[in-house]
């Protein structure tokens, strides 16, 4: 059985391991600082890569971790490990290291030894490349981290970021990352079956991530992964990974999104269309005090404006208000889940709102309020 790694952004640990439990039944999985630590085999690998909403990456354990408190440790250590069955020789990497109270603890020698350690496994030099989290062509990275002495080595199956699904190639201003988008909506309850509305669409990532969850259509269908790559890649068996997936596609429930800002839903339509979702989301050009929702249940997730920032001559605790009005008096018993900043602003909704939540939003601290409308 082979050791991942799922890494996460800070707060989205529990959702990733939630998503891994499900997907990987029976497999080991436990929440670790940055991630979520799972076994399986290649396949439940690729699984991830392709079905995972919430994670950053996914890293392969090159083996066990090891000690090392000199240098020479560390080169003839790491050159034991199976590199050749994640590269070739002379194939191009990208080295991150991280030192974190050991002996070793200068990451730019640590890289030039594990390079070395590289080389002389595969018998011929790689060329050591930056790494580019955002690249759509990033060369293969290998992740190395120093903790108190101990050192693991992984190897990136993902290659470019996962949040980048390919479909989102316009972006409003403060754009939501997927991934962020997919935990929110994962948080929030939403039962798949019932409507969702988005009155802050922006450039439309909650309610297509919402119809790529509902419609349980694979995130990563439209990219490539760094495992395509690797040395042995079993083309039948990943094509009927793919079918596997392609076969669970189900009908969704209405999907409302809207934003004041007629550029923005231009942008958001697009990008449903990249994703092949543009039949299963309702996009209108409207502010929020048009908000029209279908009778019966349903939840509200969004992402409104944030920070006490003056926005078109109006403090924004006047669209807080005002959205908290219009919840009242449109959504009466309707789920909601709002992302923002400051929990001012959440309190000028005056709706009951959980806030335990914490997550980061580029860079921002933030916290998703969950509750339900009142009347």
């Amino acid at each position: 059985m082979n050791r991942y790694f799922a890494v996460s952004a800070p707060g989205l640990e529990p959702f990733t391991a939630a998503e891994l439990r499900q997907l990987c039944p029976g497999r080991e999985v436990g929440i670790e600082p940055g991630g979520v630590a799972f076994t399986g085999e290649l396949a439940d690998l690729q699984r991830a890569n392709l079905q995972l909403r919430t994670a950053s990456r996914v890293l392969a354990r090159l083996g066990t971790f090891f000690r090392a408190t000199t240098f020479e440790e560390l080169q003839q250590r790491a050159a034991r490990l199976p590199w050749e069955r994640f590269l070739t020789p002379g194939q191009p990497v990208a080295l991150r290291v991280t030192c974190h109270k050991s002996k070793l603890y200068h990451s730019d020698a640590v890289a030039r030894h594990i390079s070395a350690a590289l080389d002389e496994r595969l018998g011929r030099s790689s060329p050591i490349l930056k790494a580019d989290d955002e690249s759509d062509q990033p060369p293969q990275l290998v992740v190395v981290r120093l903790m108190e002495d101990r050192v693991t080595v992984s190897v990136d199956s993902s290659g470019t970021i996962l949040h980048k699904r390919g479909y989102r190639q316009a972006v409003a201003k403060a754009p939501l990352r997927e991934t962020l988008a997919a935990a929110i909506l994962l948080a929030s309850g939403w039962d798949r079956t019932t409507p969702l509305l988005d009155p802050f669409c922006g450039s439309g990532t909650i309610p297509i991530e919402a119809a790529l969850l509902a419609a349980c259509l694979p995130p990563g269908l439209h990219r490539r992964f760094a495992f395509l790559d690797w040395p042995g890649f079993d083309e039948p068996a990943w094509q009927a990974i793919l079918a596997e997936a392609n076969a669970l596609r189900k009908e969704t429930p209405p999907i409302l999104a809207s934003d004041r800002d007629a550029g923005a839903i231009r942008m958001a339509q697009a990008n449903a269309e990249r994703a092949g979702v543009s039949d299963r989301i309702q996009f209108q050009c409207q502010a929020v005090s048009a908000l029209a929702p279908p009778p019966g249940p349903g939840w509200v997730v969004t992402n409104p404006p944030y920070g006490l920032r003056v926005s078109q001559g109006r403090d924004l605790r006047n669209l807080y208000a005002q959205f908290g009005n219009v919840l009242r008096r449109q959504c009466p018993g309707w789920r909601v889940g709002v992302l923002c900043s400051d929990p001012v602003l959440l309190g000028q909704m005056q709706v009951e709102l959980d806030m335990n939540l914490a997550l980061v939003n580029g860079g921002v601290r933030v916290r998703l309020g969950l509750g339900t409308v009142g009347q």
